[in-house]
């Protein structure tokens, strides 16, 4: 504890120094930026909404720690910051925050705070941004408590954050490592199923490599020979004999990504395979297999218009992993947001761009503002987006931190604390009529063209997308593009159907359904 008493510290205890598995939400305040960056992801728990005494947040308390730290948990002790930065109290279940006068500057939500706000539940659900000073970025969120100290399971490679969320998946991805099952895993796209699952082949120990197929690349034609193999004169154009995919992972893990497209002629074989650990090459002979098989899907593999076979479905999902996508666990973006910046410098060679404790006060305010902003923002792209932004943040820093245009602009869009407005100036949900071109056109190229994503990203219906799509020169749905330059593209790029969609300028979703039904060759 810094050597600085407050006496107007009523706050008493710290999440750091908790070591339980009681997932009931508390009211969490997680540091997203700090001039010691070291202190970024440290945790104070508060006391909720129910509580009676009121408390103080500003430069000596609360004091912050990190789960299964052994230092004492510490405040922010950051002098720009005023000792009663806010002073918080309960009214009934709603939390209100005033800024005294005279105290530093103060943005909650994104807002500029001159008097007060009352926050509702639903509110500190979602988690409320506040920037203190210039120099300290705060999440305040009712949150469950962070579990006790994960396994050996590293903490980094994009699998970083000290939320319950993010504990209780590396604890998972240890338990099922070991376990030699075959694993479906489930999320949106961009919440880093690939990454869940190369961890998990480590954990496994299994002496083989991993080996990653596309599933919705496979060409339907093909599918059979590219997961089994082919023997020499199979088929026209086989030349030579293919191993195909599940002999290439011959004592590792096959890691098939996007399941949910796997062309349903070849679903039987591939539930044999997963059942007997046989396959059989096209033309050729049955073949033992040992490969242990993880799967990912963000779309639903059962119910109501899913052509996906049930067996199939439950065989895949012996053991299920389901990821959050990050708009749901806030808490983890600023030391998400560290670790993409440190690795994008080191491969850059720019070691001195991120912040010290002795950076001069303006640079720490620019670094300030940027994870303030990131945190405000929706993230439809999720932790796959973040890395691509802050790669691109480092890439454009020449003589100092720069956004590039189009990252400024998506930042600019709906915020993740669109509830906090309506406490301090509401802000009503948008029309699609609103929009103007020039930010139309950024979300669709930050987007790639899915019309969700840039729903999402815009705030707006997902209908109105589609029909501003209709209506702007340059831009159309992928079933409206001519089949004659729908070739032409995806010859151009070699048959990869995601290049030709960025070429075409429609989503590569749109495009790939309309693929399936078609007989040119894509991958």
């Amino acid at each position: 504890m810094s050597s600085h008493a407050d006496p107007d510290l009523t706050l008493p205890t710290l999440v750091g120094a908790h070591r339980s598995r009681d997932s009931a939400p508390r009211l969490l305040l997680t540091i997203i930026f700090h001039p010691d960056t070291g202190r970024i992801g440290e945790t104070a728990e508060l006391p909720g909404p129910a509580g009676s005494q009121p408390w103080v947040l500003g430069r000596y308390s609360p004091a912050f720690g990190r789960c299964g730290d052994a230092g004492p948990p510490a405040p922010l002790d950051e002098d720009h910051v005023s000792r009663r930065a806010l002073e918080v109290a309960a009214e009934g279940d709603k939390l209100i925050l005033h800024r005294p006068e005279g105290s530093s500057r103060c943005r909650v939500g994104g807002r500029e705070l001159e008097g007060r706000v009352v926050l509702a539940p639903e509110q500190l659900q979602a988690g409320v941004a506040l920037l203190l000073s210039h120099s300290v970025v705060l999440l305040l969120r009712l949150a469950p408590r962070t579990a006790p100290a994960d396994s050996a399971v590293a903490n980094g490679a994009g699998l970083c954050g000290s939320s319950a969320y993010m504990h209780e998946l590396r604890r998972q991805i240890a338990v099922v490592g070991s376990s030699g099952l075959d694993v479906l895993i489930h999320g949106e796209t961009g919440t880093g199923k690939e990454l869940v699952a190369a961890a998990i082949h480590r954990e496994s120990q299994r002496s083989g490599p991993m080996v990653s197929v596309n599933m919705a690349a496979i060409t339907p034609g093909l599918a059979a020979a590219a997961l089994f193999g082919s023997a020499r004169g199979a088929y026209t154009g086989a030349t030579a004999a293919s191993a195909g995919f599940f002999r290439q992972a011959q004592g590792g893990t096959l890691f098939m990504d996007e399941i949910g497209d796997t062309p349903l002629e070849v679903q039987p074989q591939l539930l044999r395979a997963l059942q007997e650990r046989e396959i059989q090459a096209v033309g050729g002979a049955v073949q033992r297999v040992d490969v242990r098989v993880i799967s990912a899907t963000d779309a639903a593999l059962d119910g109501e218009g899913s052509d996906f076979k049930a067996a199939l479905r439950h065989r895949l999902g012996a053991c299920e992993i389901g990821l959050l996508p990050l708009r749901q666990h806030p808490e983890d973006i600023g030391e998400l947001l560290l670790h993409f910046f440190d690795l994008s410098c080191r491969q850059l060679g720019r070691p001195g761009l991120l912040p010290r404790k002795d950076s001069p006060a303006p640079e720490i305010a620019v670094w300030a503002e940027l994870f303030h902003s990131f945190l405000l923002y929706r993230w439809p792209g999720n932790v796959r987006e973040l890395a691509n932004f802050a790669g691109q943040v480092v890439v454009a820093a020449e003589g100092g931190v720069a956004l590039p245009e189009h990252i400024r602009m998506a930042l600019q869009g709906p915020r993740a604390e669109q509830a906090v407005a309506t406490a301090v100036g509401s802000s009503p949900r948008r029309k699609i009529r609103d929009i103007d071109e020039r930010e139309f056109d950024n979300a669709m190229q930050a987007n790639d063209c899915e019309a969700a994503n840039v729903a999402r990203q815009l705030g707006v219906s997902r209908q109105g997308v589609y029909r501003r799509i209709g209506e702007t020169p340059g831009y159309r749905l992928a079933g409206q593009v001519p089949l004659a330059e729908l070739e032409r593209a995806l010859a151009e790029h070699g048959g990869d159907a995601r290049a030709a969609a960025r070429r075409l300028k429609v989503s590569f979703s749109g495009l790939r359904a309309r693929l399936r039904g078609s007989q040119l060759v894509w991958f």
